[in-house]
Parts: structure tokens; C-alpha cells; sequence
């Protein structure tokens, strides 16, 4: 691990060297107006928005005992994650069945990218650091952002923590120690300094290590006699830093900016899956993976009716995979791929009148891939995003449109590249309220989207293709949200319902081309997907100094393949996705302490697209515990925090022959000061 603690030196000179830009005191008093105000907060947000909106702030975040970002996702709706086990597995989000490549991931407002696969590691995001998670389907009303944001079927917005500053305070922070089962250490820092009365700064930085080597049961069949075994976990150590630092400045009265910068190196064993009677096996497979990016943003006002933004990002991302134990003619296999990322976007906003504003963006990205692999293409793809968006707002009705254009011009250094492609892609959302006496809502949304096929579809060698046309996704969404105040028994209530239909079209998959040794990526997927969400979330207050918090949520999907009326998995349910899932959370309040449970559960489940007995999985709960209490000190306040995980202690599989944890323990302490 030497080379973490070297780039641990190159990250922190990095963040030495960023340039200030941003903070938000004065401005935002100049932008109350009806589209800012009437969402200015976030269970507002959430009952007038258009489109299924669900947000979990940093409170709900902490009471839901989640050390990384797929932990606390899980807890919304429509969210499926695919685990592969432990702290250092990969875990992708798939929402509503269209997969992870149609669900964008976006940090502090710019999306993440990954042309190498099309998904994002949402396992390699700690939550030390983050204020707020958003789930958008459809669109985000907010029509003021990059066009690039437009793009998805869904999207997963990450809000890290803003400095924030009590009277003359100059600087504050928090330190974190965590520990728990299978070796896990994890202590983290965040300092937020007042440099002066206009620019702010944060720096944060953090180290998790564990061993992963945790014990499961392994059964050799599906039935309650078949034979069982104790086995554990081989060559899941996982060992990660990450370094982030934040510039905020207020430039004038009406213009500011902020510059993130972030850093992330971490080195992990890939344990595999289990094999039966060869549980001891360990194939020494190895991933390292370092990521960089320097975004910023700059916004000035020019009066109450115009708006200007500009966004820019530069990203490399390096990833080694390594297995000696490959039966190739080469022994082993040891890939390198490097990427590299140039972003720009300018966003322009126009209020024409109290209600009604107009915008546009242009983006522009050009994405670069490199590999140690002898003749490798190395593919641009320089990919151009316009979008123009209206938005009205009133007390009674809400409506939201865009129409998304992107083009992509494609080159490679060596030999053939992919074809260009250029795509138009709609949307229109809106809610009414029908009665003045209740927050009561009615809402619907329609959305065309696609996705590109990545470089690994196109340029893979001997299964990549050229002419791969882009996976198409329709989405309709129909629903009903109310909230407010019910009372003496129950405070701050949000309740939603949808029903949604999705279609996605030309489905890239993998295909044998002539026998098992050959593959190619082809067009020929369709998927029907027919489901409901259900969200409540609330607070109870029981007596004096006691408080209840509550939240449930209900996903039920039916998501079929519709590709061949001959195929025998014809109408069947996709892999991996259950029919009835959903989470529930309490937390008690009694004076300082905070006691919470968290469920997390889901009904069976396939392996694979054709539906037999011999590919069911069965269902699964989750149920976690947590106790909670500060201690005010001289010093500052010492929070001490005791979890348990997976009471049942069942070593349930997400993915098949990937078995989950079982029972664990971890405590933490936290200093602010």
C-alpha cells in the first residue's frame, strides 16, 4: 500500500493549491422568487415536485447506520442494489429495472462518469462527508442546472457538507474513529475554515480499512436437509483513501462560485464466488483504483429576470485488475485502463414573468480511453448535450418541459471507430393540486431517454461492435402525494404514491456468435417494466423530550423480458429482480438519545432471465439496531454511537454464490469541535 500513502501526499498538495471562488450568504436573498421559494425546503420539495422526488438529509442519513452511500440508498424506493459482498465489494443502483447505466450518479451537481462500463462504484462513497442524497425519477423540476443532468431515466444527486459558522466562529470540524467486525478501522477528519468574510473552505480526508475475511454458511442445495458447512470469506481485505477540499466565495453581491476537488485511491481483493467442496480456493484477484477530479462552478446575476452559470470538470481515473490465476495461453491477466475526462457546460436562466421561466444549456465532454492491452483502439468520444426547459409554477399547478439534444462524434487512435450517433429526448411532468383545504397532489410525468453503448460494447477485443445502436428508455408515471401536519400524533407526514410503466428497447446484451468462446455485443433486448412505489415518512411527538421518526417505503415490479415470443424465458422476470421489496425506519428520541431500527428486505428472486426452480433465490430481511448519545465537554461534543448489523446473522445472497456478512458490530466515536 505504499502508493496510497504517496498519493495521500499528492492529494493534499493538490488541495493546497485550489484557487477560491465560492460561498452563499448575500445572493441567496436575491433569488426568492416563486421557482426557488415554493421548494425552498426539502419535504416541500418532495410533495410538490412533479415527478417522484425522495430526499434523505444528513439527519436521516445518520440515523440510518450506513457507513457508505449504497447502505443508505437502499432505504428508498424503486432502488435496487447489486451487492457483491462486504465493504469491498462493487455495488451498482439500478432504479425501477431499467439498470445502471440508464441511472446517473451526480456529485454536488455534476454527473459522474465511467465511459470504460457505463456505471458508477456507488460502494466507493463514504457518507462522513455528505449533507444530502436525492433520488430524482424522470427529471429534477429545477430546470437552472447542465444539460448533461437531463440525460438519465433517474438519478442519484450527492450534496456534500457546506462550511457553516456560528457568529464569529473561524473554524470547526468533526473527528471520526469507527471500528467494528472483520477488522474494520475507519477513522475520517473534516475541518471547515472562514477564511474571510467572503470565502469559506473545507478540507476532509479519510482511511478505511478492513479484512473482510468474515464467516458464512454455505448450504449445498435449496431444500431444509441438504448439507450445510462453516466456511469464511477468502481475499475480501479492502484498504481506501479519500481526500476532498472545498473552496466557497462570494464574489460580489450577485456573482459566486466554489471549486471541489477529489481524490480516491484504494486497493481491494475480489474473493470471488463460492465454490462448493473448494471453498479454500483463493484465485489472488486484485483491483486498484484511483480517481481524481477538479470541478468548479461560477453563477452571477444579472438582474431578477436573468441568470448565468458556467460548469467545468477535468477527471482521470486509473483502474489495474490483475488474475494470475487465468487459463489463457498468457497465465494471467493484467489490465490497465486509464481514462481521461474534459467537461464544460454554461447554463442560462430567464424569468419571464412571477411564474413561468425558461432556460438552456450547452455541455460539452470529450472522454479518452488508454490500455496497457497491444493494440488497444485508445477511443475518444467527444459528445455534445444541448437542452432548452420551461417551467411553470403556481400555488395550484405545476408543469415542467425539455427537450434534450445530444450528438457524438466518435475517433480511435488505431483501427475502426464506433458510429456517430445523435438522439432527441423529451420530457413533460406536471401536478395539480384540486383542493384548497389539503396539500393534497395529483401528478404524472412522461420521459424518452437512452444510453450510449460504453467502450467496453464497443471496443472490447473480439466482442466489442461498432454499430451498436443506443439502448432506448420510455417512462410514464402517474401518482399522488400529500403531506403536512395531521395533528397532535403526527408532524411533517409526506406521503407518496405512483404507478409506472417503463419500456426500454434495443437492449445490449452479450450473444455467442458461433460457439461458447465467442461473444459479441448485440441489439436485441426489449424489457416491460409494471410497478408501484409507496412513501411515507413522519415524527411522532409522544410526550415531553420524546420524539418518534418514521419512514417506510414499498417497491412492487414486474419486470419481463419481451424479446422473442419463441425464447423460453419469453415474459419471465429479469434477474435479480424481486417482485415486492421495501425498508422501514424508527428512531426514538428521549431527550439526547437516539435509539433507531432499520429493516431492509426482499421477496425471492431468479439468477437468471429464465424463471426455473433451479435459479430461485429466496428472500431476505435485514435488521439493524443502533444507540446514539452526545456528551457535552469543555472540549467540544463527544457523540458515541453502538450498531449492530444483520441481527438474524443470515449470510443472504444479493448475487448468487456472493454471500452478504452476517451479524457485525461496530461502535464509533465523534469529536466536533
Amino acid at each position: 500500500m505504499n502508493h496510497l500513502k504517496r498519493n495521500a501526499v499528492i492529494a493534499v498538495a493538490c488541495c493546497s493549491v485550489a484557487v477560491p471562488l465560492a460561498s452563499q450568504t448575500r445572493l441567496d436573498s436575491l433569488q426568492q422568487l416563486p421557482e426557488v421559494v415554493i421548494t425552498g425546503q426539502s419535504g416541500d420539495r418532495q410533495l410538490r415536485s412533479t415527478a417522484p422526488h425522495h430526499i434523505l438529509d444528513g439527519e436521516q442519513i445518520r440515523r440510518l447506520n450506513s457507513i457508505q452511500l449504497s447502505d443508505a440508498v437502499k432505504h428508498l424506493p424503486g432502488v435496487l442494489i447489486r451487492d457483491y459482498g462486504g465493504i469491498g465489494g462493487l455495488k451498482t443502483i439500478s432504479v425501477r429495472s431499467l439498470g445502471a447505466h440508464h441511472t446517473a450518479v451526480s456529485y454536488n451537481g455534476v454527473t459522474l462518469t465511467d465511459q470504460q462500463t457505463g456505471q458508477i462504484d456507488i460502494g466507493r462513497f463514504s457518507l462522513d462527508n455528505v449533507e444530502q442524497l436525492t433520488l430524482h425519477n424522470g427529471e429534477d423540476d429545477r430546470i437552472f442546472r447542465p444539460a448533461r443532468s437531463f440525460a438519465a431515466a433517474s438519478a442519484l444527486e450527492i450534496t456534500s457538507a457546506r462550511p457553516r459558522f456560528d457568529g464569529d466562529e473561524k473554524v470547526n470540524g468533526k473527528a471520526t474513529l469507527r471500528g467494528g467486525s472483520f477488522g474494520l478501522i475507519n477513522p475520517s477528519l473534516l475541518v471547515n475554515s472562514r477564511i474571510t468574510q467572503r470565502v469559506t473552505a473545507t478540507l476532509s480526508g479519510e482511511w478505511m480499512r478492513s479484512a473482510g475475511n468474515y464467516p458464512y454458511l454455505l448450504r449445498y442445495g435449496t431444500t431444509a436437509g441438504d448439507s450445510t458447512s462453516r466456511e469464511r470469506r477468502i481475499n475480501g481485505d479492502v484498504e481506501n483513501l479519500r481526500l476532498e477540499s472545498s473552496l466557497h466565495a462570494q464574489i460580489s453581491e450577485r456573482s459566486r462560485g466554489n471549486l471541489h476537488l477529489y481524490c480516491y485511491d484504494s486497493e481491494r481483493g475480489l474473493p470471488g464466488a463460492t465454490i462448493y467442496y473448494n471453498t479454500l480456493h483463493n484465485a489472488g484477484q486484485r483491483l486498484w483504483e484511483r480517481q481524481f477530479f477538479l470541478q468548479g462552478r461560477f453563477e452571477h446575476l444579472f438582474s431578477r429576470q436573468w441568470e448565468l452559470r458556467g460548469d467545468g470538470k477535468y477527471q482521470q481515473g486509473y483502474l489495474h485488475y490483475f488474475d494470475p490465476s487465468y487459463l489463457g495461453s498468457s497465465g494471467k491477466v493484467d489490465d490497465i485502463f486509464r481514462q481521461y475526462e474534459r467537461y464544460g457546460s454554461i447554463s442560462a436562466l430567464y424569468r419571464a414573468f412571477s411564474n413561468l421561466s425558461f432556460a438552456a444549456s450547452s455541455d460539452l465532454t470529450s472522454s479518452t480511453m488508454h490500455a496497457n492491452r497491444q493494440g488497444f483502439v485508445t477511443p475518444t468520444r467527444l459528445t455534445s448535450q444541448t437542452v432548452v426547459a420551461t417551467r411553470w409554477v403556481s400555488e395550484k399547478f405545476q408543469a415542467s418541459a425539455s427537450l434534450l439534444h445530444t450528438k457524438t462524434f466518435e475517433s480511435a487512435r488505431n483501427g475502426e471507430a464506433g458510429v456517430n450517433r445523435r438522439r432527441l429526448s423529451p420530457y413533460l411532468s406536471a401536478s395539480v393540486r384540486p383542493f384548497h383545504e389539503t396539500d393534497l397532489r395529483l401528478r404524472a410525468f412522461y420521459k424518452k431517454s437512452f444510453r450510449l453503448p460504453t467502450f467496453n460494447d464497443l471496443y472490447y477485443p473480439q466482442v466489442g461492435v461498432r454499430n451498436l445502436l443506443p439502448e432506448d428508455a420510455e417512462q410514464y408515471n402517474i401518482g399522488i402525494t400529500i403531506g403536512g401536519d395531521a395533528g397532535k400524533w403526527l408532524k411533517h407526514y409526506l406521503f407518496t404514491a405512483d404507478l409506472f410503466n417503463n419500456r426500454e428497447r434495443n437492449k445490449i446484451v452479450a450473444y455467442p456468435t458461433g460457439n461458447l468462446h465467442q461473444w459479441a455485443m448485440i441489439n436485441v433486448g426489449k424489457v416491460t417494466v409494471n410497478g408501484a412505489d409507496l412513501y411515507f415518512e413522519g415524527t411522532t411527538p409522544l410526550r415531553e423530550k420524546m420524539t418518534l421518526h418514521s419512514g417506510i417505503s414499498y417497491t412492487w415490479q414486474l419486470a419481463t423480458d419481451r424479446t422473442d415470443r419463441q425464447q423460453v424465458n419469453y415474459g419471465h422476470q429479469l434477474p435479480y429482480t424481486p417482485r415486492h421489496s421495501g425498508s422501514s425506519r424508527l428512531t426514538l428520541e428521549v431527550k439526547s438519545l437516539q435509539v433507531a431500527y432499520a429493516l431492509v428486505w426482499s421477496g425471492i428472486r431468479y439468477s437468471n432471465g429464465y424463471n426455473d426452480a433451479a435459479y430461485l433465490m429466496g428472500g431476505y430481511t435485514d435488521h439493524t439496531i443502533s444507540a446514539t448519545y452526545p456528551f457535552h465537554t469543555r472540549y467540544g461534543i463527544f457523540t458515541l454511537r453502538g450498531e449492530a448489523l444483520n441481527l438474524g446473522d443470515r449470510n443472504y445472497e444479493i448475487v448468487r454464490n456472493y454471500p452478504m456478512p452476517g451479524r457485525s458490530y461496530r461502535i464509533t466515536l465523534t469529536i466536533h469541535f
